[in-house]
């Protein structure tokens, strides 16, 4: 059979690229759910009957019931009217319904492309791997919600964590492939691959940890920089905790770490910042991604002083989105690759 090597792939950017748009919007509406305290006001996952909202008074009136059952209701919004419920209701369904497209997008195209080019030479099994892992993050954020429907008022802050960092490795993998497929030009090896990697994994952890900081609630505690109420470590807890099975269940040591953390990555970037300029190297890439650290580091400060506003919290999410990705194009142009097309 005749096997053609040359492909027109346009088709298949533009589908990244959509695929790119619709996941980091729904990180920012997922935040923004988080945020409004709406998680929880859909208790059921209904995938198909689920796709429309309510239709009249009866179904509004039987979501609103179904959320009566749950502790948050009962112990936290007992006196939340039906016009406020529907409120919250509407970002969970915008959630939801993000997913949903986000589900069809992922899997529709990528099997029209395999019938389309299946006579040329190029590799669209791996792009699989962006469904399955959609379907994964999908089964995630039911199991979140689900601990939030039974003995606490809230979602679990592990569940909460695990959700949102699997969407930054969704983004990140559809990013990758699109400079990927664009074949952009690399460095090839100018800096240490095993620095970068621990820039991105400290990064991967600072976002970690600051899910699990925005699910206890963490940033309301302490609410001054660079002390914490006037103390380098938190005064209402012990620092031999930091060592113990609690830790991570421990929100004013939890917001220690994120801090500690953050200065962390200042003096590797600050090195690495050196490094680009002791090579000659592109300056335009760590411009970018030196003005996106300072934006997160002000958006985290400010949001921390000011009492965690929505508006400054949801900036800071969507900070740290700019952040990763515009380390990951230095991490990509800096590794010699192998055309993967």
């Amino acid at each position: 059979m005749f096997v053609n090597t040359q492909l027109n792939t346009k088709l298949i950017n533009y589908w990244l690229l959509t695929l790119f748009f619709l996941v980091f919007l729904m990180i920012v509406v997922g935040g923004l759910t988080r945020l409004t305290d709406s998680g929880l006001s859909i208790t059921k996952w209904e995938l198909i009957k689920g796709i429309l909202p309510p239709l009249n008074d009866q179904q509004w009136l039987n979501y609103f019931n179904e959320y009566k059952k749950i502790p948050e209701f009962t112990l936290v919004n007992s006196n939340i009217t039906l016009a406020e419920f529907k409120i919250i209701f509407y970002w969970e369904y915008v959630h939801r319904l993000l997913g949903r497209l986000i589900g069809i997008v992922s899997i529709f195209p990528l099997l029209f492309f395999i019938y389309k080019y299946k006579n040329y030479n190029f590799n669209l099994k791996k792009f699989f791997l962006i469904p399955i892992l959609i379907s994964f993050q999908g089964l995630i954020g039911w199991y979140m919600v689900e601990s939030g429907l039974v003995d606490r008022v809230d979602v679990s802050h592990f569940r909460l964590a695990a959700h949102l960092l699997l969407a930054f490795i969704i983004l990140s993998l559809i990013f990758w492939f699109i400079l990927d497929l664009n074949k952009i030009k690399t460095f090839e090896n100018k800096i240490s691959n095993t620095f970068l990697s621990t820039i991105l994994c400290l990064l991967g952890l600072q976002i970690l940890f600051g899910a699990f900081l925005a699910g206890m609630d963490g940033g309301l505690i302490y609410q001054t920089w660079p002390d914490m109420n006037g103390s380098f470590f938190p005064d209402d807890t012990n620092a031999y905790l930091m060592f113990t099975s609690d830790t991570l269940n421990n929100p004013s040591i939890v917001q220690f770490i994120h801090r500690t953390i953050a200065y962390v990555i200042i003096v590797l970037i600050i090195y690495l910042n050196y490094i680009y300029f002791k090579n000659n190297l592109p300056l335009v890439y760590i411009i970018v991604f030196d003005f996106f650290i300072c934006l997160q580091i002000f958006l985290g400060i400010i949001t921390l002083i000011s009492g965690v506003p929505i508006s400054y919290a949801s900036l800071h999410q969507i900070g740290s989105i700019f952040v990763l990705i515009s380390f990951l194009l230095i991490f990509y142009k800096n590794l010699k690759l192998t055309n993967s097309f």
